[in-house]
């Protein structure tokens, strides 16, 4: 075990995988309100989101927004949000996860050009400031907290 990993798991962080896909991004498994999902670790996306298409997959309760959103080429995209989520991943956990919802088709089609499956979302800064998340790119995994 790497002296990282003893440092931190031995003050209670948590390691998940990171699988790096072909277009550079890191995917993680998490499951939200008990339901397994996809996800890209974006440091750069300032909160964490789900595509509208997995409202009814992941049981959120939505309600309306009138934020915008905008990233990777897209902008004044229409959003919705979901509050108090259950999501888990590894052995973490928290019961009080928001989401913005938003169309993410974008996302989904530059990954096929690459060959990558689609994702139900992106875990952002947010998640990883309130985690007080260490990424480890060495050996491809995120310790949360």
């Amino acid at each position: 075990m790497t002296q990282l990993r003893r440092l931190l798991e031995t003050n209670g962080f948590h390691r998940i995988p990171l699988k790096k896909l072909s277009s550079g991004h890191y995917k993680l498994a998490a499951k939200i309100n008990k339901i397994a999902g996809d996800f890209i670790l974006d440091t750069g996306a300032s909160t964490s989101c789900i595509g509208f298409d997995s409202i009814d997959y992941f049981f959120l309760k939505n309600e309306k927004s009138d934020i915008k959103a905008a990233g990777a080429g897209a902008v004044n995209m229409k959003t919705e949000l979901a509050r108090k989520n259950h999501i888990s991943m590894g052995g973490w956990q928290s019961k009080n996860m928001d989401f913005v919802l938003f169309d993410l088709s974008h996302v989904n089609e530059a990954l096929a050009e690459v060959n990558e499956g689609p994702i139900h979302g992106i875990i952002g800064a947010d998640f990883l400031k309130a985690t007080r998340a260490v990424i480890d790119y060495g050996r491809n995994c995120v310790y949360v907290k």
